[in-house]
């Protein structure tokens, strides 16, 4: 019964979690192109579906403590070794856990793209404002010591 139960939590996951993997494409795309309106759209329906796919995650957890195994891999493999659907359930378990760590990569490389972006935009800014040290020398050989930052309407 437990076994059927955790096979079906699990089968039923995979939808999402492909849906979360192109999703996550889909940002990647985004964020290159600097599309912001289609970064907050995604943005909400990424959020909806990894708020679903934790709360499944806890149930399917649940079930395997509630039968006194570990809530991972080797408590899915220990249920599945008493299980007709044994095979089955390891299958999908692994299929799912596959797809899982190729949303956790997908999300990584968007996590350093916003972060290359927000320094890149930093950098940019800093210039704009004149708040990077002189690197050149003025009429007398040497550099400016005091580099007051000058409003964007300046630069």
């Amino acid at each position: 019964m437990h076994d059927t139960n955790l096979l079906q939590l699990i089968t039923d996951d995979m939808a999402p979690a492909q849906h979360l993997l192109e999703l996550l494409h889909a940002e990647s795309l985004a964020l290159h192109g600097r599309d912001l309106f289609l970064l907050e759209d995604i943005l909400a329906q990424k959020q909806a579906l990894v708020i679903m796919l934790e709360q499944r995650g806890r149930k399917r957890s649940q079930i395997l403590v509630s039968l006194n195994l570990k809530p991972d891999r080797e408590g899915l493999a220990e249920l599945a070794r008493n299980s007709s659907i044994g095979e089955e359930l390891l299958t999908q378990g692994d299929a799912l856990s596959a797809l899982m760590s190729e949303c956790r990569a997908a999300n990584e490389h968007n996590g350093l793209s916003i972060k290359l972006q927000q320094v890149t935009t930093a950098n940019q800014m800093r210039i704009l404002t004149g708040g990077e040290a002189p690197t050149l020398y003025d009429n007398r050989g040497s550099t400016s010591r005091f580099t007051k930052p000058r409003p964007l309407s300046q630069a």
